[in-house]
């Protein structure tokens, strides 16, 4: 059986009202099966693709990617701050109870280009399209598929109506590449190694993934490394102690 695509009653009437889908694009294969299948829902006039630029921690490529399997414009959006300058400022690393690198470098920017594109089309419903999943955590298993984000709508002087929708929320890990398939398109490369795809060392990667990016990227690894150094402040624990990236990863760096 098929997974379904989560609709929410609510959405044909929005389309209706001219209602914009903004689809937020990694790269990931969330993002690609989340994309393949809301054009299928939602008229392909009333969708955009807006993708967050992490520079140079993001893997090589991803927005070549996402320009070949889109047939939508994709609009890059870059943060002031780039990740290592946030980090090194901070003189701490983001964690999973803190990630200040999504709130700050993915969803800002994000938020400010819909507020801004809203304006710019004279619409005044957006729906904010997510690529996440129950299955990722059990702090995404609580949220809502489908919600009315008060934070970014307004109805004072501006008219603003912003809703937050999942639509792959309750799909398995198989099924979201049995959709990227079924769309005759393929994952990003470095699914051929990794389980997920993110930041090249992500706090929230697997060792594999880790290791993985440390083969690729051998110069932006010894940047993480050195950076951990310079800060005393590590990415990972080792339960309650603070394990460096060449040790949690086992692959040291050449000084």
């Amino acid at each position: 059986m098929k997974p379904e695509l989560f609709i929410p009653e609510e959405i044909e009437q929005l389309i209706t009202d001219g209602a914009i889908f903004y689809v937020s694009h990694s790269g990931g294969k969330d993002s690609q099966a989340m994309y393949s299948l809301v054009r299928k829902v939602v008229p392909d006039e009333q969708i955009v693709v807006v993708h967050a630029d992490l520079g140079k921690v993001e893997w090589e490529g991803v927005q070549q990617h996402i320009k070949q399997n889109t047939d939508h414009q994709v609009n890059v959006v870059r943060a002031k701050k780039t990740f290592l300058e946030m980090v090194e400022k901070r003189e701490m690393w983001p964690s999973a109870a803190y990630r200040q690198c999504t709130s700050d470098l993915k969803r800002g920017p994000i938020s400010k280009f819909i507020r801004n594109d809203l304006k710019k089309r004279g619409a005044i419903i957006a729906i904010n399209c997510m690529g996440l999943r129950a299955q990722e955590s059990s702090a995404r298993a609580k949220k809502k598929p489908f919600t009315y984000n008060k934070m970014q709508s307004c109805n004072n002087r501006v008219t603003r109506h912003v809703y937050d929708w999942l639509p792959i929320f309750h799909f398995k890990t198989d099924e979201v590449f049995t959709a990227i398939q079924e769309s005759g398109e393929k994952p990003f490369w470095a699914y051929e190694k990794n389980e997920r795809l993110s930041c090249v060392f992500c706090i929230m990667g697997c060792v594999n993934d880790l290791r993985h990016g440390a083969e690729q990227r051998p110069d932006l690894y010894k940047e993480y490394v050195e950076l951990e150094k310079k800060i005393g402040h590590t990415m990972f624990m080792n339960g309650k102690e603070p394990i460096s990236l060449e040790e949690h990863v086992g692959i040291k760096v050449n000084s």
